[in-house]
């Protein structure tokens, strides 16, 4: 049976009712067939089973004590598995001045000693909002955000120029004609990079790699800069790892 409802004398005389789903190619049907009927959806079972505790990630897997070298790593054996469709996207997380949370995706355009790197409208809430991701953030020069933006397909020069990201607009054909406008003078030019957008590059203070096991005892080792105290030794807990990084396990 690919879901179960619960008996409607179960409810109390509440107007929902619990749903446990089974086969997630069964969906499509119960979700539109519940939620028109106000239910609450239980997805307490969806569970994905992880790596077993003997292929853990121990700090003896390493590629590298350096944090950057070993993100390249684990990037590079993303990029090779044909189950994962854009291994450069990511979440980038940001706050108002006065605290209030953002998140939204973007993709890595590039990464090296010094961060990470992405593009952006300037003038949207993540470029607005970039105070501090688990590092400092700045922009990026000129000359590179120019030199990225050209070496993009025409289409999405273009885009970038029809879309003024998140502000509001009457309708989807305010965008269409904006766009075929732009096509046609621009057909035989090249597309100017909009002033309000740009590039940012990320320097990381802490890194994190995470592996999930089955049993929930999840492997989590974070990799954060050194504060530059002095000689003061480091705990029993925490390591050395290459230049001015220091690495350490934490609890699941």
């Amino acid at each position: 049976m690919p879901g179960h409802v619960a008996d409607s004398l179960m409810t109390c005389g509440l107007r929902g009712v619990t749903v446990t789903f089974g086969r997630p190619a069964e969906w499509p049907h119960y979700l539109r067939h519940l939620c028109s009927r106000g239910t609450v959806m239980d997805l307490g079972p969806m569970r994905k089973s992880y790596r077993g505790d003997r292929e853990a990630f121990d700090e003896a897997q390493l590629a590298s004590l350096d944090p950057m070298k070993q993100f390249a790593a684990w990037f590079e054996e993303a990029v090779q598995c044909p189950d994962i469709g854009e291994a450069n996207a990511m979440c980038l997380a940001t706050c108002t001045r006065d605290g209030k949370p953002s998140a939204r995706m973007v993709l890595l355009k590039g990464f090296g000693k010094d961060g990470f790197r992405f593009f952006t409208n300037l003038e949207s809430r993540k470029g607005k909002e970039l105070v501090r991701v688990e590092g400092s953030v700045k922009k990026l020069p000129e000359e590179e955000a120019t030199y990225y933006f050209h070496s993009r397909p025409k289409s999405s020069q273009i885009g970038a120029v029809v879309s003024h990201q998140s502000s509001v607009i009457p309708d989807r054909e305010y965008l269409r004609k904006k766009n075929k406008e732009l096509e046609k003078l621009y057909q035989e030019k090249e597309v100017p990079r909009p002033e309000y957008w740009g590039g940012y590059v990320l320097y990381p203070q802490v890194i994190e790699f995470w592996q999930g096991q089955t049993n929930r005892l999840h492997d989590r080792i974070v990799f954060r800069r050194s504060l530059q105290t002095g000689d003061s030794p480091l705990g029993p807990m925490t390591h050395q790892g290459e230049e001015d990084w220091l690495y350490e396990r934490l609890a699941p």
